[in-house]
């Protein structure tokens, strides 16, 4: 089977979802925590350094003291000069250049004031960032705080955080690339073994999938073609006892067929000569008649069934008067006091003897083993053409449901009832020749309803699509058109 790649699905996607989250939430954790490390690095070391040289400028300044105002002015003036921007505080609090003169936050001035050497960092919304160190001068109570502009650190670390973003922009696309390709690979077995259980559902029974390596899904192509071969076998086996029984079936109608003749003339003779046997003798012979003519009907049966199985009926289309056509069935058969047949004209094309077969035995099934009310119709439904036949008798057990279209099935158990079992899988392939779907509904107690839907316009009979049941209502079990008639007796 040739390999194809696996059409996208929501397992794949989730699949490449969950590797992007992975990979995405570890290189985050892992940038977020770089960057963080970085940036308490960068500005301890830039502390470090500030503190050192606010140590070094206050011994400087120790030498302008005593301070006088003239000499307060040199001390700004000189560390202005030497590109230090400070901040001297004697009373007043001024500043060596105005653009550099920092709020004094009331902690560093206390811990200043305690002696302490402290500092405090502008936030980081201010431009520009100052980082200011404080002291007393010594030998002094006047203070000086020694400003430091960390503007390059601050651009330093915005490059480093746009470095680590794009990495991480980076590290999620290559994830999502990567997770789509394992993705792929990895559920690309369960794409072909799900085409694999496709083709065995089609009929392709010779289906297997490749076996490649040792990793399990190696072990599950091994299991998968085992199971198939073992499937090919026994449906082979089936196939081969199906066309045994067909074979068997049509073989003894035929073999059955001769001796018949010479039984119903037979028989035609007795029941002529009925009323000059003795008494004790008539009972006998009614019952030998009875039973010569259903045999009759059984090789009749089992005759035209061989002949649906092996093809032999071909439909012959034409335009067909439905209602006419039940009307017709049921005024032959002698039920026009039993079954009322009701219906407008509408156009048909088919082969009016298939669908005289299907209604024929529908209603009669509806007459022998139905009671109450029995009815029949025709009704346009779109495209197609819905004949229908209910009756309100005791009605299907839902065991029964299922298996009421099988050949030789009965829902009296005893088969003392008349009736072949026949009759509704006979109606089942002629519906099926015709292209027409059969269904019925029923509930004990309530009745039996039996529909058979055909397409008004078929040029060939081909089978039309088989459809499920309409829905079931409370106590009513739907057979989906496994057959198309029922034996109840």
């Amino acid at each position: 089977m040739a390999a194809r790649a696996v059409a996208p699905g929501r397992l794949r996607r989730r699949l490449t979802i969950a590797f992007v989250l992975v990979a995405g939430v570890s290189a985050g954790l892992l940038a977020g925590g770089t960057g963080l490390l970085l940036r308490q690095s960068w500005l301890d070391a830039s502390l470090r350094q500030a503190a050192a040289d606010a140590r070094y400028q206050l011994v400087l300044a120790g030498q302008f003291l005593p301070l006088t105002e003239q000499r307060g002015t040199e001390l700004l003036t000189s560390f202005e000069g030497s590109g230090r921007h400070v901040v001297l505080v004697d009373g007043t609090i001024r500043p060596s250049h105005p653009a550099y003169a920092p709020a004094l936050g009331a902690r560093l001035r206390a811990s200043v004031a305690d002696g302490q050497l402290a500092f405090q960092r502008s936030t980081p919304a201010q431009r520009p960032r100052l980082l200011v160190v404080g002291g007393r001068i010594p030998g002094s109570t006047a203070e000086l705080y020694v400003i430091t502009v960390e503007d390059d650190i601050a651009a330093d670390l915005n490059q480093v955080r746009a470095a680590l973003l794009a990495g991480w922009v980076v590290v999620v696309l290559v994830a999502a690339g990567v997770g789509r390709l394992l993705a792929r690979r990895a559920l690309e077995p369960v794409g072909r073994a799900s085409r694999a259980a496709r083709a065995l559902t089609e009929g392709l029974l010779a289906t297997r999938l490749p076996v490649r390596g040792r990793d399990e899904f190696s072990v599950w192509a091994a299991s998968f073609n085992e199971m198939a071969e073992a499937l090919e076998a026994k449906i082979a086996a089936l196939s081969a006892a199906q066309a045994r029984e067909r074979r068997f079936t049509s073989d003894v109608a035929h073999e059955l067929r001769t001796p018949l003749t010479a039984l119903v003339a037979a028989a035609s003779l007795l029941r002529e000569q009925l009323d000059r046997l003795p008494d004790d003798a008539r009972p006998a012979a009614r019952l030998l008649v009875g039973d010569v003519v259903r045999l009759r009907r059984l090789v009749e049966d089992l005759m035209e069934i061989s002949r649906l199985d092996a093809g032999q009926e071909r439909p012959n289309m034409e335009p067909v008067d439905a209602p006419a056509l039940l009307r017709t069935i049921v005024a032959a058969r002698g039920w026009s006091d039993r079954v009322l047949v009701r219906g407008d004209p509408v156009a048909l094309r088919t082969d009016p003897r298939h669908l005289e077969r299907v209604l024929a035995n529908l209603v009669a099934n509806a007459v022998e083993h139905g009671g109450g009310e029995i009815s029949a119709s025709v009704t346009a439904a779109g495209p197609m053409v819905a004949f229908e036949v209910s009756d309100r008798g005791p009605g299907i057990p839902a065991a029964h449901l299922p298996l009421v279209f099988d050949r030789f099935h009965k829902v009296d158990m005893s088969r003392s009832a008349p009736g072949s079992g026949l009759g509704l899988a006979i109606a089942r392939e002629h519906a099926a020749l015709l292209g027409g779907v059969l269904s019925v509904r029923s509930a004990p107690g309530v009745g039996t309803r039996f529909r058979l839907e055909l397409p008004a316009h078929n040029p060939g009979g081909v089978p039309g699509p088989t459809r499920p049941d309409e829905g079931a209502r409370e106590g009513v079990r739907d057979e989906p058109g496994r057959r198309d008639q029922r034996e109840r007796a």
